[in-house]
């Protein structure tokens, strides 16, 4: 009899792993931190990420704060993600551009403005193309109120997984990595019709390029 073995099972091993390993990394941050007392004072913040480097954000952002509340896919990788990111402080919305993800904008938007958590958003997710913003993290601001602050990693070495979508990108346990923080990006009041949605996903796009290592 064959049993069937769920790997959610092993979150908690997965948890430690994951701490350990982001432990090991010696991060460098390029920019401020004060987005967080901007979103404790009242003003909603989203964080804004490229997916392929969610593993050393999502790591260095756990080492600031865990007042979050982060998109998960709905397959089952990412199931296991939402329970290891639970398990670090996170709420964890489940939803992206293919299924439920005007659901789990509003919910998103719930929580932002009930609990004052930070929104965590990889802007080309879940499946690019590669570094190209989609719409989703603007209108969730623009209802939100928010602005967004674009998060970038830089790791001195890495495995990335070029055959990936994403280039995911893996630092190296004891490597260094620099984080850039770039300045608040506020999102138009206009409507978000298809011309003026392209125009500032394509803002938004070259913001976060043009980040880069040295301030």
């Amino acid at each position: 009899m064959k049993i069937p073995i769920d790997p959610a099972w092993f979150t908690p091993l997965f948890t430690v792993l994951y701490r350990l390993w982001i432990r090991s990394i010696r991060f460098t941050l390029v920019g401020s931190s004060e987005f967080i007392e901007l979103n404790e004072s009242g003003q909603p913040v989203i964080i804004a990420l490229f997916h392929g480097e969610l593993f050393p954000v999502t790591g260095f952002g756990s080492t600031l704060t865990s007042n979050l509340v982060t998109f998960v896919s709905q397959s089952k990788d990412g199931e296991i993600i939402a329970r290891v990111l639970e398990r670090l402080g996170h709420v964890t919305v489940r939803g992206s551009s293919s299924k439920g993800g005007v659901r789990a904008l509003l919910r998103a938007k719930r929580i932002m403005e009930r609990d004052r958590r930070m929104a965590v958003f990889t802007v080309d997710g879940p499946r690019g193309p590669r570094q190209k913003a989609k719409g989703g993290v603007l209108f969730l601001a623009q209802r939100a109120g928010a602005r967004i602050v674009p998060f970038r990693a830089f790791p001195e070495r890495a495995k990335v997984f070029d055959k990936s979508w994403d280039k995911f990108t893996l630092p190296m346990p004891f490597s260094r990595c620099t984080i850039r923080i770039g300045e608040p990006f506020d999102v138009t009041g206009e409507r978000l019709d298809e011309a003026v949605l392209k125009r500032e996903q394509e803002r938004l796009e070259q913001y976060m390029l043009s980040l880069q290592p040295d301030a």
